[in-house]
């Protein structure tokens, strides 16, 4: 997969997950999220059996998706938990 298919489907689904998230990081976090996500939801999917990312396409986007949802909320747990150390 080409780099600009990575950004396009790190630019979708990070800033589909920033809007599920109500993430804070802007559009380049989310950006990043996405591309970050690309790669731990193809992780998490080939894990369980599936396909990871393979293009630009709504599977790639939706396993690309998830995975900058995880990241995201990992995210914002820890500096949550940062915020609120003594």
């Amino acid at each position: 997969m080409t780099w600009l298919a990575w950004a396009g489907v790190g630019l979708v689904s990070g800033w589909l997950a920033g809007l599920a998230t109500r993430s804070d990081l802007g559009i380049l976090g989310d950006l990043a999220a996405g591309l970050i996500g690309a790669f731990i939801g193809g992780i998490l999917f080939n894990l369980t059996g599936r396909v990871g990312v393979t293009g630009f396409n709504p599977w790639s986007i939706l396993v690309a998706f998830v995975g900058a949802v995880v990241l995201l909320l990992i995210i914002r747990g820890i500096r949550s938990g940062v915020r609120h150390a003594p």
